[in-house]
């Protein structure tokens, strides 16, 4: 069993920073691939930002060149690193781990770009 926690949202204005993290417990996520989704009010959840368990990393073509998926395997953590953020990036985002049929999500932590 695999418990996931965001951390790391807030109000941020347009062209700021923020680093989401994904911190994981119960068991090691080394070897399980993380994805970050994103959902605003009103719309389906999203795919955002995946890594998998040997560093690849992929991105939805809106966040390409603006946010960075990493992980550190020592603190059991990933990270969503969003720069240029723009209102439209504005949404609650939620990590999930997945490895074979285990699928594991978290409560999710809001994000919210305005001026």
């Amino acid at each position: 069993q695999v418990q996931l926690v965001e951390s790391g949202g807030g109000l941020v204005q347009p062209g700021g920073s923020l680093k989401l993290s994904c911190a994981a417990s119960g068991s090691v996520i080394s070897t399980y691939t993380i994805r970050w989704y994103r959902q605003a009010p009103g719309k389906q959840r999203g795919l955002v930002a995946t890594i998998s368990g040997t560093g690849n990393t992929n991105y939805t073509d809106s966040v390409k060149g603006r946010f960075t998926i990493s992980r550190d395997n020592t603190k059991n953590t990933v990270y969503l690193q969003m720069n240029s953020l723009k209102p439209e990036d504005t949404a609650n985002y939620y990590c999930q781990a997945f490895k074979g049929w285990s699928v594991y999500w978290g409560q999710g932590t809001q994000v919210t770009v305005s001026s």
